[in-house]
């Protein structure tokens, strides 16, 4: 355990990443890809030796509170923080900094994912150990994940000098942000070696992301001290629930980040990481059969298959392939999805198209 460390656990996602299993009412961070445990389970879990139950915040919206407390009872239920609707990133680490101060002027607050999976562990651990260092140091903190290839879909950071080492990590400093690249231009930074994976994840004193935000979101900045000057007392409930509306939707990226003047990037080589941000990312974390089929849940006969996933969350249906490469085929009783591989990601403009016309598959 590190003294004055503090996790923050960002569990409000939409959940159509993964439709048709994931949904409104039930989004990625609650489903079970990988064990018995969901992605937020699993999240809770990594954070063993580090961060006791007590340290851990979750930030998420009503609707999924009552899930995501069902689900790991051990974190005490007013580290449960309740945004009254999403407005991006910026006010979900915001209104953890505000809870943190109120709690322990000292502390340190490392923002992570309630739906990602990392496959090392150990490495993780040692790597938000490295970081707390860094952000002693008054540093913004985040983890860089070594690219594997020109990915379109994330968001880059150019790392700069090496600013040192701590606890055996080189750490550097960040010379940009960059939003989601064309295909060329990932593929350019992918050959220069300078550039990581923005993974999210961050760690940061919580004086210094204050400092921050009324520098760079006065706006917000006056909207958190506002609802710290009222925390634990009998008008906190009332008073996120009239400011929460006006707060402009924002990214912590866009919003902060890159503006910002000292950050660090710790270099996340080794993670073994995935976003799971689309089906066929399941096969770069799964283990498939002799022919590279992935089954879970349901019965599955197959014939001549090759390299296909194949998910039925209905323990007595059967289903039967044939003659078949590079599929993904998603039984969920209501709705049936087969795409090719290569197309998983189109999933998105599905969601998109039902969104329009009002139907309540999502």
């Amino acid at each position: 355990m590190i003294d004055h460390f503090y996790a923050v656990i960002m569990a409000g996602g939409g959940g159509t990443r993964l439709w048709p299993l994931s949904r409104r009412a039930r989004p990625k961070q609650l489903l079970s890809l990988f064990n018995e445990q969901s992605l937020f389970q699993i999240a809770v879990s990594r954070l063993e030796g580090v961060f006791p139950y007590d340290r851990i915040l979750v930030v998420t919206v009503e609707s999924q509170a009552a899930l995501l407390r069902a689900q790991v009872p051990e974190i005490p239920a007013e580290n449960y923080l309740i945004e009254p609707l999403p407005r991006g990133t910026a006010s979900v680490v915001g209104l953890a900094a505000i809870a943190l101060q109120q709690r322990d002027p000292q502390a340190v607050m490392a923002i992570l994912t309630s739906d990602h999976y990392m496959g090392n562990e150990y490495r993780f651990r040692r790597l938000l150990a490295a970081a707390f260092e860094v952000a002693q140091d008054s540093y913004l903190v985040t983890l860089g994940i070594e690219p594997t290839f020109p990915a379109t879909g994330y968001g880059y950071i150019q790392r700069g000098a090496l600013i040192g080492r701590y606890q055996k990590q080189d750490v550097y400093q960040v010379l940009s942000f960059k939003e989601k690249p064309s295909e060329e231009a990932a593929q350019e930074m992918l050959s220069t070696g300078d550039h990581a994976w923005n993974s999210g994840m961050f760690v940061w004193q919580v004086n210094t992301i204050l400092s921050e935000f009324k520098r760079q979101m006065p706006l917000l900045a006056q909207t958190l001290a506002e609802i710290g000057s009222v925390w634990n007392t009998s008008q906190q409930f009332e008073t996120i629930q009239k400011l929460w509306p006006k707060v402009k939707n924002e990214t912590i990226d866009y919003g902060i980040m890159e503006g910002a003047q000292k950050v660090a990037v710790v270099p996340a080589a080794g993670l073994g990481w995935s976003d799971v941000g689309s089906w066929d990312s399941l096969f770069d974390v799964l283990p498939g059969n002799q022919k590279g089929n992935i089954v879970i849940g349901g019965e599955h006969i197959e014939i001549d298959t090759r390299r296909s996933l194949i998910y039925v969350n209905q323990p007595h249906r059967l289903i039967v392939t044939i003659g078949v490469e590079d599929l993904v085929v998603v039984d969920t009783g209501d709705v049936l999805l087969v795409c090719r591989k290569d197309q998983a990601q189109k999933v998105r403009q599905v969601v998109d198209q039902l969104k329009e016309s009002g139907q309540n598959y999502i």
